[in-house]
Formats: C-alpha cells, sequence, structure tokens
C-alpha cells in the first residue's frame, strides 16, 4: 500500500523527521521520462535499504531568480508537479523556497546542510547534467568527491534517449513551441496538457459560430498558436474537443487565449475547472472575413478531430489486444 506523499517547505520542518532518506535534487519541470525513471530509481533504492525516498525541489524556478530575463516559461505548476512526482512513489517532497541566501550557498554548504544534515542521505541520485552550489559551481565531479568525504553513495543516471531524442525540458519546450505536440508527448510520457479556472469569454462563439469554455490566463508554455485536437476534462469526465490557442484575429485580435469546443455535447458545465490535453495540431490559426466562413471551418476541424478520435480508438483497441502499434502520427 503506498504512502501519501509528504510536501516540506522549510529545513527546520525536515530536520524534524525521522529516518533515513535517498533523495534526488532537481527542477522536475514537467516530470517527463527521464524525471520519472530517476524518481523511480529513487524509489527502488529506498525500499531495498529501508529508507524514505525524498525529492528536492525549489519554488520559484532558480532561473526566475538569477537571470529573470532568460526564465523559461514552465511545463508544469508546482501543483501538478508535486502530483506527477507523487505518481512515482516518492514520499516526501522538499520544495526549498529558492532566495538568494540558498542560491550563495557553496557546492560543500549545500551537500552538508540540506543532503547531509537536512535529510540525512545514505545516497543520492542525480541526472548526468546536474548542476548545484553557487553560480553553478558544482556539477557531477564535484558531488562525487563531496559523497566521499561526507559518506553517502552517489547514482548517476545516464541521459535518456526516445527513438534518438534526448528527453530534456528545453527540448519538450521547443517541441510545443513548433506545435508539435505529439512529439512533446512521447518525451513527457504522457500528452502535454494547460491546467486552470473556466472563465468567462466574450460571448462571440456562442453568438457567432460554436459555443467554447475558454481557460483563465496561464503563465506556463503553452504550444504554438494553432488549433489542436484535445482531451478537455472537468472534474471525472473526459469530452473529445478542438482547441484554439490565439488571439481570435476573425474578431478584431486579443491576448492569448485559450478556448475548447466540445464535440459533441450539448450539456450544461457545472464544474470551475479544466485540464486540456493536447494530442495533435490541424492548422494555423487564421482570419475569415466574417464569423459565417469562420463557422464552417470549425465543423471541418470538427470532423477531422472526431475522425481522429475513431482511428485513435481503434488503433488502442487494437494495441491492447497485442495486434498493432500505437499511431505515428505528424503534426501540421
Amino acid at each position: 500500500m503506498s504512502t501519501a506523499m509528504r510536501m516540506i517547505h522549510n529545513l527546520a520542518e525536515l530536520r524534524s523527521l525521522p529516518g533515513k532518506s535517498v533523495v534526488t535534487v532537481g527542477n522536475f519541470d514537467g516530470v517527463h521520462l527521464a524525471h520519472q525513471k530517476l524518481l523511480k530509481t529513487v524509489v527502488e533504492v529506498a525500499r531495498a535499504e529501508g529508507a524514505v525516498p525524498v525529492a528536492v525541489t525549489f519554488e520559484p524556478h532558480p532561473i526566475k531568480l538569477l537571470a529573470p530575463e532568460h526564465a523559461p516559461k514552465l511545463l508544469t505548476p508546482l501543483e501538478r508537479k508535486a502530483h506527477f512526482i507523487e505518481a512515482t512513489g516518492i514520499e516526501r517532497l522538499v520544495v526549498l523556497p529558492f532566495t538568494r541566501e540558498l542560491a550563495r550557498l557553496s557546492p560543500l554548504e549545500f551537500v552538508r546542510d540540506i543532503l547531509v544534515s537536512g535529510l540525512r542521505a545514505l545516497s543520492v541520485h542525480v541526472g548526468p547534467n546536474f548542476r548545484f552550489g553557487y553560480r553553478q559551481s558544482g556539477d557531477v565531479e564535484v558531488l562525487r568527491e563531496l559523497a566521499r568525504l561526507e559518506g553517502f553513495r552517489l547514482g548517476v543516471l545516464p541521459t535518456l534517449q526516445v527513438r534518438r531524442e534526448r528527453v530534456s525540458s528545453t527540448r519538450i519546450r521547443e517541441l510545443l513551441s513548433l506545435g508539435r505536440v505529439n512529439l512533446a508527448a512521447r518525451l513527457l510520457g504522457r500528452p502535454f496538457a494547460l491546467y486552470g479556472a473556466i472563465v468567462a469569454g466574450l460571448g462571440v462563439g456562442r453568438k457567432h459560430t460554436v459555443p467554447t469554455l475558454n481557460l483563465a490566463p496561464v503563465e506556463e508554455q503553452t504550444p504554438r498558436i494553432g488549433v489542436y485536437v484535445t482531451r478537455a476534462r472537468l472534474g471525472k469526465t473526459t469530452h473529445d474537443s478542438v482547441t484554439n490557442v490565439g488571439h481570435k484575429p476573425t474578431f478584431g485580435g486579443h491576448s492569448l487565449t485559450v478556448e475548447t469546443y466540445l464535440l459533441n455535447y450539448s450539456g450544461e458545465i457545472l464544474e470551475s475547472d479544466m485540464e486540456i490535453e493536447f494530442l495533435f495540431r490541424l492548422r494555423d490559426e487564421m482570419k475569415f472575413q466574417n464569423p459565417a466562413i469562420l463557422k464552417i471551418q470549425i465543423q471541418e476541424d470538427a470532423r477531422r478531430a472526431l475522425k481522429f478520435f475513431r482511428l485513435l480508438r481503434l488503433v488502442e483497441s487494437h494495441s491492447a489486444k497485442g495486434i498493432t502499434p500505437a499511431p505515428r502520427g505528424r503534426s501540421n
């Protein structure tokens, strides 16, 4: 029986907890396949040694403090990141506030104050490009030497590739910026998704084309502007859908909006929050002469999306029976 993950937000609370630990440290943005492999390794080693599997991450992302002009948009907000980390079996998630004081810790101070004194680490597991300490002066070789001096073991996960594609948060952002949501999903191990509250739109969809659900503005990474085949999760219900990420040029242009049209659904929406999974890119956002022409295009988008879902379910059914592998579609 799995244990519910405990979130810890300061070193004082950390030091009060009993037991030795097996630890990994990182930003874990997106909790992609390489992160998942690292986290699951920590869980396996901890269980074998009778220790607690622990992940250490930072809030906000260190670059937001150190070089805000270069800070990337995140793939997952903290709440969702914690959800995905917990799913790997991690029992304690340490979310350290990334302050200038923390940023000034030398590699030795970071190891002694956090890994040894705070976590009583039996072993530490990181990726091959791990950096830590003041101005990122510590790397895997520095950590290896400090592990020898401080008496814990070090495990370094090799670079993970999927179909000759290196798995990294940076690469996933690049793919999303190109609209290649199907390839991003391959590296994430699940479809890329946006989460947020449902907010009132301008009403132009319901009045002129089709009714849509509008996602509250998000700070996280969004896919390239365009129209996508999506799944919309509302509470415990999932709907096939088409989602537009863009500026509504037919209606004069607006700030970036994410609006979703639920296919074959006309009921009342009671939920206040929505998750949108992006499966496939259909086309660029376009400006039409009038709403009537836009409505015709939306109907064509819906037809293509429904065909996509029919084929997807057919392939998934056959794949479950061992008949054929999953499809390898290409985004526009």
